[in-house]
């Protein structure tokens, strides 16, 4: 058995996640994945950035000093390989080149920032191998605080991709038009339009959070029926954060954006007459560190080749 360890940091719009997964491959070639840890840190960049279209010097040299401490914590965990991926509050902000070149001269760490259909990609490559049912008809819907992703997967196989500048922080601060949210609802019935019904796989801090929530759901397959996601959304939605805190037991940084991510789930799935969302618990980072095992195997298996 061979046992590796991976890491992937998540530049979000809302928090950065580092997440470090021990990789062990059996004899037989399987591969079992074990988290080692997961950080989460609101840094809410996205508040800086869809707001002022930058992101602040005081964020900045916040997001450097975490960076820093991320990298020291790869350095303990012996990480053989990582990736750092940032998306759409670092692919907006005018300055976020040049803090990315910063931060690798003062921490070593390479920052990538990746565009909204390559982060679908990523997910969706993912998400594939955690599904037990792979042959219903599914959008993957990763609810972000300056995007949304979408994948159309139809008995496993990938039909239609898309990311939309919707996200729980660009609603908070008035970035999402009418146009915008018109967009995509007839975008994605255009695309489900020949496949029925079109049940949805959630991802995100908040659609987890939601499935805590709700009182009627389906335990055993970890769904929520849509009828009980509207409810609790009902619930949330005329309080105020300090309310939710309150009567939720949420922290500060998910009681604002837990109601703009319930408005997308529930606009996506009364375009596609979804009867449930299936929550998996798997993103970004999950599906960073999936890549960077499925490329290095690869690569091994090219130099078995050669021999």
């Amino acid at each position: 058995m061979e046992n590796k360890n991976y890491a992937a940091i998540d530049i979000g719009s809302n928090a950065v996640r580092l997440l470090i997964k021990k990789v062990t491959t059996q004899d037989n070639g399987e591969a079992k994945f074990a988290k080692n840890i997961l950080l989460r840190v609101p840094l809410r960049l996205g508040f800086d950035v869809f707001e002022k279209g930058e992101i602040s010097p005081a964020k900045e040299e916040r997001m450097c000093r975490l960076m820093k401490a991320y990298n020291h914590l790869m350095k303990i965990y012996d990480v053989n390989g990582y990736r750092a991926c940032a998306t759409s509050a670092m692919r907006d902000a005018r300055n976020g080149k040049e803090i990315i070149k910063k931060i690798k001269k003062s921490t070593g760490i390479k920052i990538e920032i990746i565009d909204g259909k390559e982060e679908a990609q990523i997910i969706y490559n993912n998400h594939v191998e955690c599904m037990e049912d792979r042959n219903g008809n599914y959008m993957y819907v990763d609810v972000g605080g300056g995007s949304t992703e979408v994948n159309l997967l139809i008995n496993g196989e990938l039909k239609f991709s898309k990311s939309y500048n919707i996200g729980t922080v660009r609603i908070l601060t008035g970035g999402v038009s009418e146009a915008a949210w018109q967009l995509m609802r007839d975008e994605i019935a255009k695309e489900a339009k020949a496949y029925g019904v079109v049940n949805i796989i959630g991802s995100g801090g908040n659609i987890n959070k939601l499935y805590r929530l709700v009182e009627n759901k389906d335990k055993k397959n970890k769904r929520i029926p849509i009828d009980s996601l509207k409810e609790v959304y009902n619930k949330l939605e005329p309080m105020s954060p300090e309310e939710r805190m309150e009567a939720f037991s949420l922290k500060p940084d998910r009681a604002d954006v837990i109601v703009p991510a319930g408005r997308i789930f529930l606009t996506i799935a009364d375009t596609l007459n979804s009867d449930f969302i299936y929550v998996p618990e798997i993103g970004l980072s999950d599906g960073i560190i999936d890549s960077l095992y499925t490329a290095d195997k690869e690569k091994e298996e090219r130099k078995q080749k050669e021999k």
